[in-house]
């Protein structure tokens, strides 16, 4: 297995595209709001956490040793 050495706000900032991408997908998955109001909600924040993992993804594989 290859290790990828990453600062603190690097390992921070994936962290939190996770956390966006899974709040997108449980707005998409809810039944507390209203229909059109949890697509909208959702579908952006998954699409911000799919956009925001890209770049972080190349980061991770030029930092692998």
């Amino acid at each position: 297995m290859k290790k990828a050495k990453l600062t603190l706000p690097q390992l921070s900032a994936i962290a939190v595209t996770r956390v966006v991408l899974g709040a997108g997908l449980g707005l998409l998955f809810a039944d507390r709001f209203s229909p059109r109001g949890r697509r909208a909600a959702g579908w952006g924040l998954f699409m911000a956490g799919v956009a925001s993992t890209i770049p972080l993804v190349r980061l991770v594989l030029d930092k692998r040793c």
